[in-house]
């Protein structure tokens, strides 16, 4: 491969008519096309369920459906058909623009539909009850024509009452913080605790119908004067709908010190409602989730099993949840003794650990438990109430979350009380505590020496979780009675795994959104491209098997997955400083993601949507000087004192947005808009650093790869978002841009000094090489196809192909294009989807050859794996299972999207 001038730039149509000469030479349709692309996607498109079953009891759905660059205009209307053609009602809103002004991302919420649904230009149909916002006051009233919110906004309720008709289901809705200020381990602690009361400092009506109504919640729990744990939550309500969805995000900011008892533990954490009941206490009804769709179905005062028998139908009538005849009518021996049948007022369900919950009741307070049975993996579903009403309640991802629990107490009385506890307060404390002392690690140089045998990079301090967060989702139902035992059913599924509706993936390939062209339908219509079709079955399946075998599992750990894999051990590395959880190196939610937006496959959804919770969240800071900042990968998810851009890299979460439409995820990405700021505070390079540098606003350096990549995701991100901040993140964009294009080495520059005020890189005086193997796996190459789609900038674009040209040639090659070669670089393989990528933009046959080259015979996986698990059990191993010795999950990763993009860009030009 010859080298290219670096000032011998190709004219943009002299580019484009190579890439679409290339690319037919190729035998696809054309360079600006994505291959594999069914349709234009410009016309109607079929909407379906991810899983079987349709809406079933969920309120409603909302579903982003992407469109091509100048298809619809701003003020598009939407209107949506079932099968049979009958309107159903839709409500419709911008998620993203093209820079034209044109659509590129719509939302859609309904509130009603099975089965597949089709969206088409046109007038959209009003639902038949309509819902209303409606301010009186201090409150806000969201009624969805069946149920009504009364939502309060100030002081310590939340939700003040929930009617249906004119029958009050539920009342006094309110988050419950319990502070345990000491962790004692003796066996003779003393345990004590403080409540402290979820109070509202704003409410928010983002949307106020006429399908979907959403209201922001904002505050913080509090005890006295003392504030900790802020809350941003959601309620969602739809059309028609009997129930609503609770989203709900806490904050971190309390204080734990390692090595000292002292601080601010979560003993417990959560929602609680207070239901009136109205009906005799035999005609009251318990139910609470088992294992799948299993559910204890119980009455306060139970006339079932008795010595002396009421009568068949009486008893079947009370299991069925309907109300009892008059009991003038039973057998009389069990009527004048009622008053001796016990009334069972409290119920805990508690969920400990990923494999097993307990289940007990009692009669009331200051009596003893007693056990009601138990199981492996409860729903996290229960209802309280009877013929006259009652609230179903639900806590998603409830044992995958861990330790969780369900509490119904005083259900014997006139108003029971729910807790749906996000936090058990019969686990142990919540331990956040950093996990070691630090073994003399004072120094930098004593650092890096650490970080050369555990691969963790420790600094005194920075192991710290002040301004983690994380989401949990709520589902609640005003019902008008006991709910048949189908119908409930319904209700736990909807718990259980949230209804989604889905854009087909010949919609998402054919808009040519997330880097046109990168990412294609599976296709299996040659051996080779059979093999890597089964090569990516077998990652995803083996990942999704080890989160079961090695239950990653918890509050703090669900969606994230474990770095590298210890073969002598059998086990992966959870306890070897960086080698433990993942977060995000590499991009594995980026994999996650392409592989679901080419198949459409509802279990590489939920994966990737548990990834990108926890990733977004867990693993990143929302609060103090390091809020915008993300966690390197280690044994705690906030350990390692590498705080840096590419952790919270914003691409990571813009898929599950335009997918969904998610307003918190929407919050995290419009939070790192101004993330630059960051590199005041904290050097990423401070520890290995060796010319003089101090942070200065107007001189910060900022690396071209991973740093520029986590920036201008969210700038590109708010500017198609048409955010607050959008007109600035869009200069951002384009000045970045502009500046780093011209820097004397373009990307192989490697960094640049960064000026907060004006946004743009200063031009360097010298040609440097500072090339990383780093510097384009956190997602550079897909951003950079997305903006070398969405601007018109030639410079930049062949900038770029010379980064993509030369990270993968020879030491010669790099030598003879900048002077010196690259030094030692590895991640060949994963670069191999540089080459390709550039190979199309360019027309370079030999960049198209090399693709294949690296992707096939470098590093990272071969043809010749064993691409298989073995078996491992004991006692070689705590849990039977299977083991892939040879994975890994950067190489994992890097393969995985190699293999998607290489395929989509270069699949029928393979060896």
């Amino acid at each position: 491969m010859s080298p290219i001038p670096r000032r011998s730039l190709l004219k943009a149509a002299a580019v484009a008519g190579a890439a679409a000469q290339f690319s037919r030479a190729l035998g696809s349709r054309d360079a600006t096309a994505a291959p594999g692309a069914g349709s234009s996607g410009d016309g109607p498109v079929t909407l379906d369920w991810l899983e079987d079953g349709g809406l079933g009891a969920a309120p409603g759905s909302t579903v982003g459906v992407p469109w091509p660059k100048g298809v619809h205009r701003d003020d598009q209307t939407f209107a949506l058909t079932d099968a049979d053609g009958r309107a159903v009602p839709v409500q419709s809103w911008p998620l993203a623009h093209w820079p034209d002004g044109s659509l590129k991302w719509t939302a859609h919420a309904v509130s009603s539909g099975t089965g597949k649904l089709t969206l088409t230009t046109g007038t959209p149909a009003a639902p038949r009850k309509k819902i209303t916002v409606d301010r009186r006051g201090g409150t806000i009233d969201v009624s969805t024509g069946v149920i009504t919110a009364r939502i309060a906004q100030s002081g310590a309720t939340l939700v003040e009452s929930v009617t249906r008709g004119s029958t009050e289901i539920a009342r006094n809705g309110r988050l419950v913080l319990l502070r345990q200020p000491e962790y004692e381990d003796g066996d003779q602690a003393t345990v004590r605790t403080e409540r402290f009361d979820g109070t509202v400092d704003e409410v928010t009506v983002e949307q106020t119908g006429p399908v979907r109504a959403v209201v922001r919640v904002d505050g913080t729990h509090r005890k006295g004067r003392r504030g900790l744990l802020p809350f941003s939550l959601r309620l969602y309500f739809y059309a028609g709908a009997d129930s609503f969805r609770m989203v709900h995000t806490v904050t971190y900011d309390g204080k734990q010190e390692p090595g000292r008892a002292s601080g601010d533990f979560v003993r417990g954490l959560g929602v609680r409602f207070t239901v009136p009941l109205r009906d005799e206490s035999y005609d009251r009804h318990i139910r609470i989730g088992g294992e799948g769709t299993g559910l204890l179905r119980e009455a306060v005062k139970g006339i079932t099993g008795l010595r002396r028998d009421p009568g068949a139908a009486v008893q079947a009538a009370q299991f069925a949840g309907e109300k009892l005849p008059d009991p003038a009518t039973w057998d009389q021996r069990v009527t004048t003794r009622l008053q001796y049948i016990p009334e069972w007022g409290d119920y805990t369900l508690s969920q400990l650990s990923a494999d097993g919950f307990t289940l007990r009741k009692r009669t009331r307070k200051g009596y003893g438990w007693i056990g009601a049975g138990g199981g492996r993996r409860a729903s996290g579903f229960g209802y309280v109430g009877g013929a006259g009403g009652g609230l179903s309640f639900g806590l998603r991802d409830f044992w995958e979350k861990h330790p969780a629990q369900l509490d119904i107490r005083d259900a014997h009385t006139d108003a029971a009380e729910v807790t749906l506890w996000l936090w058990s307060p019969e686990a142990q404390p919540m331990d956040l505590r950093f996990y070691h002392d630090g073994m003399g690690q004072d120094t930098f140089p004593e650092q890096l020496e650490g970080l050369n045998i555990t691969y963790e990079d420790y600094e005194p301090g920075f192991g710290t979780p002040h301004g983690i967060a994380r989401t949990s989702e709520l589902l609640f139902w005003a019902n008008g009675s006991t709910p048949s035992a189908e119908e409930l059913a319904r209700q736990v599924e909807a718990v259980r795994v949230l209804p989604q509706l889905a854009a087909p993936p010949g919609q998402l390939i054919g808009a040519g959104v997330f880097g046109r062209g990168l990412f294609a339908a599976p296709d299996r219509s040659t051996p080779a491209k059979a093999r890597i079709e089964d090569h990516l079955d077998f990652l995803f399946t083996y990942y999704k098997d080890q989160v079961e075998q090695r239950r990653w599992y918890g509050f703090w750990d669900y969606g994230d997955i474990m770095h590298t894999y210890d073969t002598a051990r059998h086990q992966w590395r959870y306890d070897v400083g960086g080698y433990a959880w993942d977060n995000s190196e590499l991009s594995p939610d980026l994999w996650l993601w392409y592989a679901y937006l080419r198949s459409g496959r509802a279990d590489i959804f939920r994966f990737a949507e548990a990834m990108t919770r926890h990733t977004g969240e867990v693993d990143v800071y929302h609060l103090g000087k390091w809020a915008g900042l993300g966690t390197r990968h280690g044994v705690q998810h906030f350990a390692d004192s590498a705080k840096q851009q590419r952790i919270a890299n914003t691409t990571y979460r813009r898929y599950y947005y335009f997918l969904t439409g998610d307003e918190r995820v929407g919050d995290l990405m419009h939070a790192h808009v101004d993330s630059d700021e960051t590199f005041l505070v904290l050097d990423p390079l401070r520890k290995i650093r060796t010319e003089p540098y101090t942070p200065d606003r107007h001189a910060l350096s900022v690396g071209f790869g991973t740093d520029w990549s986590g920036l201008v995701s969210a700038w590109l991100t708010e500017w198609e978002r048409r955010g607050p901040k959008w007109e600035k993140a869009k200069a951002r964009v384009l000045s970045t841009m502009e500046t780093i294009a011209a820097q004397p080495n373009g990307f192989v520059q490697g960094t640049g000094l960064y000026d907060l005020d004006t946004g743009r890189f200063a031009i360097a005086e010298e040609p440097v090489v500072g090339v990383s193997h780093l510097s384009a796996v956190f997602g550079l190459n897909e951003l950079c196809a997305e903006l070398i789609d969405l601007v018109d900038m030639p410079a930049f674009n062949e900038a770029y192909y010379d980064y993509c040209r030369y990270f993968n040639a020879t030491k010669a090659e790099q030598a003879a294009r900048y002077g010196s070669d690259f030094g030692s670089l590895i991640l060949f393989q994963g670069h191999s989807r540089l080459d390709a990528y550039a190979a199309v933009q360019t027309g370079d046959e030999e960049l198209a050859r090399r693709a294949w080259e690296k992707f096939y015979g470098s590093d990272g996986y071969r043809e010749s794996a064993p691409w298989r698990t073995e078996k491992v059990t004991g006692p070689t191993a705590l849990v039977a299972g299977s083991e892939a010795a040879w994975v890994s999950t950067n190489d994992t990763a890097l393969y995985g999207l190699a293999a998607i993009e290489n395929l989509a860009l270069l699949g029928d030009r393979m060896p």
